[in-house]
């Protein structure tokens, strides 16, 4: 699978799971836990930026729409698609650190998803779902922060305009190590829109209910 494929379906899963949140779960937590992927994903931007040379002009978290202007980077055609898909990376670090330190190591987190195979990508958010306990805090934690790992780890369309010319490269690279990394955050935000879609019904049947 290429590195170009992925890129587009986190990007294109991640836009349908803040699409369910602000649709269909637009409440005060949630909106929350927006700021709380926002934050981790601006701040990723704003890291590869000041690596690559790129003089930040704006950053912007709490806002109708967060983000991080800022200039060309010094690094020519590389830099502008280093900082386009930062949050990726910035997201998977930030989650592997609060697995870590905070919850002990409580869920096991794959390094990578064999991307040979479509089973094992479409299992991938089912193996993380089976290991959440919901009379454990740990998996509390951890699903909240889910509700809203797409704002965190998707890049934005924005992202891949700036990032064009090297996205159609990256259809034609492919790179096992890199393609497995990305597939877990893929895996990550397919298990988030199951657990969406379940609040949804949940909240419809208690609704119906009154």
């Amino acid at each position: 699978m290429s590195l170009g494929l992925v890129i587009v379906l986190i990007t294109a899963f991640g836009y349908i799971s803040n699409t369910l949140n602000w649709r269909c779960l637009n409440c005060r937590v949630i909106r929350f836990l927006y700021y709380i992927g926002a934050l981790v994903h601006e701040t990723s931007h704003a890291v590869l930026c000041v690596l690559t040379g790129a003089k930040i002009e704006e950053f912007t978290v709490f806002s109708d729409q967060p983000r991080v202007v800022h200039r060309k980077s010094k690094l020519p055609f590389l830099g502008e698609s280093l900082i386009s898909i930062a949050p990726i990376a910035g997201g998977l670090l930030f989650l592997f650190l609060i697995n870590r330190y905070l919850l002990g190591n409580y869920f096991v987190l794959p390094l990578a998803v064999d991307w040979h195979s479509w089973k094992s990508v479409l299992a991938t958010p089912f193996e993380f779902l089976l290991q959440i306990d919901l009379l454990q805090w740990q998996s509390w934690v951890m699903v909240l922060l889910l509700f809203n790992v797409g704002a965190m780890l998707g890049p934005s369309a924005q992202d891949l305009k700036n990032m064009w010319p090297m996205l159609i490269l990256l259809f034609l690279i492919n790179s096992p190590a890199l393609a497995g990394l990305g597939l877990v955050a893929l895996g990550l935000i397919m298990a988030n829109i199951i657990l969406q879609i379940a609040a949804i019904l949940l909240l419809w049947l208690v609704r119906s209910a009154r």
